[in-house]
């Protein structure tokens, strides 16, 4: 058995496995053996199994007011082990004040950020490491001269095929002068970690993306829109990140024709697609849930149950901890409702009403520039079981409340301990 310092190297991995992002970010200053194991794509792959099991938190975006009243976004995250609440230290300078900073979409620890109007920025919030993405493969005008394009809908997802994430775009060309109400005519394209670059999809979009709060979901390979189709009926429109291909799934058939005082919200609860169905306006207000239990199937829709009629409560923001859902309070209050015992919990997180977005978060190492390369020998000029050579001074790595990785620093160097 192969023993790193005092450890069998079995033992000394699953220590590590258990240590937070920010601890692994110290431990790679350490020294090289520890840089290549760290940086290594199958310990990136292993330390995001254990977290998608053992560590799944909410991210929250919300607006704050300055002293000079103006508006900030804000990032945090709500882990729902003992309710921990945290601000992250993220570099939104790009969006920092943009009121209509939209979440896209969350894959592997990169989480998706754009205006619809300007760039989109790939961060991962654990590692700080952000990424605007290149310019669009599409053209700015349209070759018919009465025509304006506007992207329409953007997603963000994993591809189990190249075992990259993927963004996909649609860009609308509307009419100057048009009554119709839907576009002329959309164009996709999709970006892939994989290649780095666009590439413009020769398919039709059956649907029309509109906007509805807290719709826009990544489930089963798929992103998934609010839409309307040419029939003008309510649909859900899905792109699979693996095919590349659209898929129109119905909605239940109870709500066949489009209610305007009523909102729609799309969830994942349970591993199935969760529809919420509550009213736009109103002091008191009831929360339909119905359950998809055969995916694409109209016919498997299910009514589960209602809940409230609730008060001062605007919109659902996530499902979190099975029986639990995030909510938005009309004072700009984020509530937990427990499903089981019916309680309304008010939770410490404040913003600027209908600021808030949010979505299932798990921290990784994993790169937004598409993965991280392999460190061998030949990498770092010898063999990474070689005797250390420390980056940075001691007392900066020792600077750490971690037990674990205290833990193992004096395993390893009990000279810094001295």
């Amino acid at each position: 058995m192969e023993v790193i310092g005092d450890l069998p190297r079995e033992l000394f991995l699953e220590i590590l496995l258990r240590l937070p992002v920010e601890s692994l970010m110290r431990c790679k200053c350490v020294c090289k053996y520890w840089y290549a194991l760290i940086s290594n794509p199958k310990f990136i792959e292993l330390h995001l199994k254990y977290n998608c099991s053992n560590n799944v938190c909410v991210l929250l975006k919300r607006c704050l007011l300055t002293c000079l009243g103006e508006r900030e976004n804000m990032l945090s995250l709500v882990c729902s082990s003992g309710f921990s609440f945290i601000n992250l230290d993220v570099d939104l300078s790009l969006y920092k004040k943009e009121p209509c900073l939209q979440l896209l979409g969350h894959c592997d620890g990169i989480i998706c950020l754009s205006n619809y109007r300007d760039d989109i920025v790939l961060c991962n919030p654990a590692t700080r490491e952000t990424m605007v993405l290149p310019e669009s493969c599409l053209p700015c005008y349209s070759s018919i001269s009465n025509l304006i394009p506007q992207t329409s809908a953007l997603g963000f997802g994993y591809d189990a095929r190249t075992h990259h994430c993927k963004v996909v775009r649609i860009v609308s060309y509307w009419e100057e002068r048009s009554g119709s109400g839907l576009p002329h005519h959309s164009r996709v394209e999709v970006y892939s970690l994989a290649t780095g670059s666009w590439k413009e999809l020769n398919v039709k979009v059956p649907a029309h993306v509109w906007y509805s709060p807290c719709f826009e979901t990544y489930f089963n390979g798929a992103f998934h829109w609010y839409a309307i189709d040419d029939n003008r009926d309510e649909v859900i429109l899905s792109f699979h990140m693996g095919n590349e291909e659209f898929q129109v799934i119905p909605m239940p058939s109870a709500l066949s024709l489009y209610d305007y005082s009523m909102c729609r919200s799309l969830f994942v609860w349970n591993g199935r697609i969760a529809l919420v169905i509550y009213p736009r306006k109103g002091i008191e207000k009831s929360f339909q849930i119905y359950v998809m239990k055969e995916y694409g199937v109209r016919e498997s829709w299910t009514k589960i149950l209602t809940i409230g009629p609730l008060t001062k409560v605007e919109m659902p923001l996530a499902f979190w901890k099975n029986d639990e859902i995030l909510m938005e309070g009309s004072d700009g209050l984020v509530v937990s409702y427990n499903l089981k015992t019916q309680e309304l919990k008010d939770l410490p997180i404040y913003g600027v009403p209908k600021s808030f977005a949010t979505l299932v978060y798990i921290n990784s190492l994993v790169s937004v520039k598409g993965g991280n390369r392999m460190l061998d020998g030949d990498d770092t000029g010898e063999n990474v079981s070689t005797p250390v050579t420390f980056f940075f001074s001691s007392l900066q790595i020792i600077k750490t409340d971690d037990l674990l990785l205290k833990s193992l620093l004096l395993l390893h160097f009990p000279c810094l301990f001295r």
